[in-house]
């Protein structure tokens, strides 16, 4: 394929022609200006890149000589010395303030569930998108927060007991949440309105309203009967739906049809870990469907139930408010977008010598660029914003080098000062001992931090590999550094001024089946402060905002902020083994870690699948991404690096578990078996060079190995 010069630069023609055709053309921005500003500024922040990368590389082995020469005897207050000494640890340079304005009340006011969702599957980025509001009737029926007890199971058609379990546990939401004056919703026969009141009406004649009146916010339809209550409660809105004539409704004492929860209210649409775009191609379809969700004219169609359906953006919700004006809900998500990091590079464009340009630089242009086009018409932010996570950024210096790259961007799309705004994911150890620094570097732009536990533990090892054997996988999460991360996260985030400004996140629920269990534990991210936690579904999103109505969250972020900080030290203590491990304890931990490795080699290698549900070594089913690959990989590495396991044992395990794999893919289309031909499997063969070869892998990061091995697939 020929490919257009801009400067002594190649574009690939393929983006060069979308970018024109169907982009550029909703711009004022002039063409030929616009390539040249992207060359230009490819040419100019090129050479920082490097040096970044080189600067991770120089400070990864000074902690491997330091490791090495002090295995087994870190003296902590030696060691904290030592960091600062070679620019690892920054000194403190005083209290601040962020001040990103113009930041939208999903993220600034509003706390809520976010979902994260991989951009290149168009039918699961609308259901994301459609996720602000979800059936709190459909998302307990089929879940396992209804228990399917006997006599309760879901079944192939309807089952009325469960139908019936499902609306007792709405009610009693509805009364802990709504509370009447006096009595149940579970008594009420009809709902109406009084003088811009919510009156409940009782089989005895006698009525109600609110406990709280100012809790009714609209309503649909007449105000004798309406169709429609909406309900607000600590900044969430929930839709009780009314239709006698409804397949509910028609049984429902008060007419109740369903009950819609405010859920997702922001969703990142993520080309990063979730994803397999290895090539152009890949890139630009990515791309595409980032266009068709700021334009609003993305569109899926699939079979369900033996019927063909079309799925689009969800249209905004109008009602009438309490003073008889519009009141008007947002009917999706306020979409945000994760580019990749500062690592890989991409043929998207050549740079004069024909090597591959930084991918992150080049992902901060395009999609700032389609994001820019809904800027005036408010689709998406309210507030005129533009929201691109970051990930993967160690320390302040490389956050100064992405508000450095908005700028430029900012400046090349005509677009006013920190209209681009940063969220900082604190995944990085350097990131972490670092977060108000890395703040700071960002405090005009920085709308979001957030912790993440699998890309975190995965950084945690390959910068410590040589001080010594880890902990098995599951113990490091029982370790003092973790609870110290997690609550320093929300310290530094209140302390520089997030409370009402901007967002603290916190990580992935992993197991979307178990919605049970999820609602039983993921109430603990708002009660520690986190304004959002990721979620891996729409039915996951819907159950959780049940959290953020029995947590104010802005209340329990006061009386935080008077909390001495967390440990630093903590979080410096490197979870080393501490016993020694029997040759069982080894076996089955290598079995585990290589069991979810496979399962996801031959999904991302064979499938091009970033992301999926894939079923661990016990056949529960979690979502699995490139850091889940990453803490796995760089266990075994640790391992083998230290003795604790023989490249014999981890050989046999591949083999074994490979076998493991085959047999839960048996049913999965297009699925190739690794066990029949391991020699020539390239998926296979992608798993043990990622393991063999983990200690020499950059940070530990996973994308090298992957995007090499399946461009050699495709």
């Amino acid at each position: 394929m020929t490919m257009p010069t801009v400067n002594q630069h190649k574009v690939h023609e393929d983006l060069m022609t979308f970018i024109n055709e169907d982009v550029l053309s909703q711009t004022d921005l002039d063409v030929n200006e616009f390539w040249q500003g992207v060359v230009a500024l490819i040419s100019d922040l090129t050479p920082k890149n490097i040096e970044m990368l080189e600067k991770r590389e120089t400070i990864q082995q000074q902690l491997d000589e330091y490791y090495r020469n002090n295995q087994g005897d870190l003296n902590a207050a030696d060691y904290k010395q030592f960091l600062t000494d070679i620019g690892y640890l920054c000194e403190d340079e005083g209290d601040f303030i962020i001040t990103p304005a113009n930041v939208d009340t999903e993220i600034a006011e509003v706390s809520g569930p976010q979902l994260v969702v991989p951009v290149d599957n168009g039918r699961f980025v609308l259901n994301a998108a459609n996720a602000r509001w979800g059936s709190l009737y459909d998302a307990l029926y089929g879940s396992d927060v209804i228990p399917h007890d006997t006599g309760l199971e879901p079944g192939k058609g309807y089952n009325p007991a469960r139908g019936e379990a499902v609306i007792t546990y709405v009610r009693k939401f509805l009364d802990e949440t709504f509370p009447l004056n006096h009595g149940s919703h579970s008594d009420v026969t009809a709902y109406g309105l009084y003088y811009q009141h919510l009156v409940a009406y009782f089989a005895d004649g006698s009525c109600t309203g609110l406990a709280n009146p100012a809790q009714f916010a609209a309503f649909s339809g007449r105000q004798e009967s309406p169709d429609a209550i909406v309900l607000k409660n600590n900044g969430l809105h929930v839709e009780l739906i009314i239709n006698r004539a409804g397949t509910i409704g028609a049984q429902d004492l008060a007419g109740i049809d369903d009950v819609h929860m405010e859920a997702a209210l922001t969703t990142i649409i993520d080309f990063e870990d979730s994803v397999s775009a290895v090539d152009p191609a890949d890139k630009i379809a990515a791309y595409k469907n980032w266009l068709g969700l700021i334009q609003g004219d993305l569109k899926s169609t699939f079979m369900k139930n033996g019927q063909l359906v079309e799925r689009e953006k969800n249209p905004d919700l109008r009602f009438t408010g309490t003073d008889e004006l519009e009141y008007r809900l947002k009917g999706t998500s306020l979409l945000l977008v994760r580019n990749v990091g500062h690592l890989m590079t991409s043929s998207l464009v050549l740079n004069d010598e024909g090597e591959e340009c930084f991918e992150g630089l080049i992902d901060g242009v395009i999609t700032a660029l389609i994001a820019s086009i809904d800027l005036d018409k408010g689709n998406n932010s309210k507030t005129g914003s533009i929201y691109i996570v970051k990930p993967k950024m160690h320390g302040p210096e490389e956050v100064a080098f992405t508000c450095e790259l908005f700028s430029r961007i900012e400046t090349l799309l005509n677009l006013e000062p920190y209209t681009i705004k940063l969220g900082i994911m604190d995944e990085e150890r350097r990131t972490t001992v670092n977060l108000k620094a890395c703040i700071r570097a960002a405090r005009e732009r920085v709308f979001f931090i957030n912790t993440g536990f699998l890309d975190r533990t995965g950084d945690e090892i390959h910068t410590s590999m040589e001080a010594g054997p880890f902990l098995p996988k599951g113990e490091i999460k029982q370790q003092p550094w973790i609870a110290a991360y997690e609550q320093w996260n929300v310290d530094i985030g209140l302390q520089t001024g997030f409370r009402g400004r901007a967002q603290i996140g916190k990580g992935m629920w992993a197991m979307p089946d178990e919605m049970a269990q999820m609602v039983q534990e993921k109430i603990g991210h708002p009660q520690a402060g986190a304004d959002t936690a990721w979620v891996p579904s729409p039915t996951a999103a819907t159950l959780h905002s049940l959290h953020y109505h029995k947590v104010d969250v802005d209340a329990i972020q006061e009386k935080l902020m008077e909390r001495e900080t967390a440990s630093l030290d903590d979080i410096l203590t490197v979870p080393l083994l501490d016993r020694e491990l029997t040759k069982d304890e080894v076996e089955r931990e290598l079995a585990n870690n290589i069991q979810g490795i496979l399962g996801y080699m031959v999904r991302w290698i064979d499938l091009g699948i970033g992301c999926s549900k894939v079923p661990d070594i016990n056949d529960v089913g979690l979502m699995e991404d490139r850091a889940t690959l990453r803490i796995s990989s760089q266990h075994i590495s640790n391992w083998l690096r230290h003795g604790i396991c023989t490249l014999e044992q981890v050989e046999e395990q591949m083999q074994r578990m490979a076998k493991v794999v085959d047999q839960q893919n048996s049913q999965t289309p297009d699925y190739q078996p690794m066990s029949e031909n391991l020699d020539s499997n390239i998926a296979f063969q992608a798993a043990r060079t990622l393991i063999i070869e983990g200690c020499s892998q950059p940070s530990g990061y996973t994308e090298p190995v992957l995007h090499d091995y399946r461009l050699r697939m495709k």
